[in-house]
C-alpha cells in the first residue's frame, strides 16, 4: 500500500462524513476487534484510539483521522481480506500505523484508562 492511497484513506472528511463513519465504527470496533487482537500488535493503542476518536473531546481534525482509520479496520471491505491468515488485517495495521502518526500525542492517558478497563473487564462486550 502506497502513501497515496494511505493519505486518501485518512483525509478526516467533512462533518456528514464523520458522523457516518463513527456510526459505523461504534456498531463494527469490537466484534472486528476481538477478530482482529492477536494479530494486531498494538492492540491497547487501537482500543485507546477508538475512545479518543468518540470522545467529543477531540479536535475534530484528529476525530477525523482516527473515524476514517477505524472505519477502514471495520469494514468488510478492503485490500487485503482480513479472513487471510496473517497477512488480513496487515493493510489495517499500516492504516492504523498511519493515522497514529498524523495525530501524535493526541490520545489521552484518559482513553489508554479506559482501554485497560474495557480490555481487562470486558473483552467480549459490546
Amino acid at each position: 500500500m502506497d502513501d497515496i492511497k494511505i493519505g486518501e484513506i485518512l483525509l478526516p472528511g467533512e462533518e456528514s462524513e464523520q458522523e457516518r463513519r463513527e456510526r459505523k465504527v461504534r456498531r463494527r470496533f469490537w466484534p472486528t476487534f476481538r477478530r482482529a487482537a492477536r494479530q494486531i500488535p498494538f492492540s491497547r493503542d487501537v482500543v485507546a484510539a477508538y475512545y479518543c476518536a468518540v470522545d467529543p473531546k477531540t479536535p475534530t481534525r484528529t476525530r477525523g483521522i482516527l473515524l476514517a482509520a477505524l472505519a477502514y479496520f471495520v469494514l468488510p471491505l478492503d485490500l487485503v481480506p482480513d479472513m487471510l491468515a496473517v497477512v488480513g488485517f496487515s493493510d489495517d495495521i499500516a492504516v492504523l500505523t498511519a493515522a497514529f502518526a498524523a495525530i501524535s500525542g493526541q490520545i489521552k492517558e484518559a482513553h489508554y484508562d479506559k482501554a485497560d478497563e474495557a480490555l481487562h473487564d470486558r473483552p467480549d462486550e459490546e
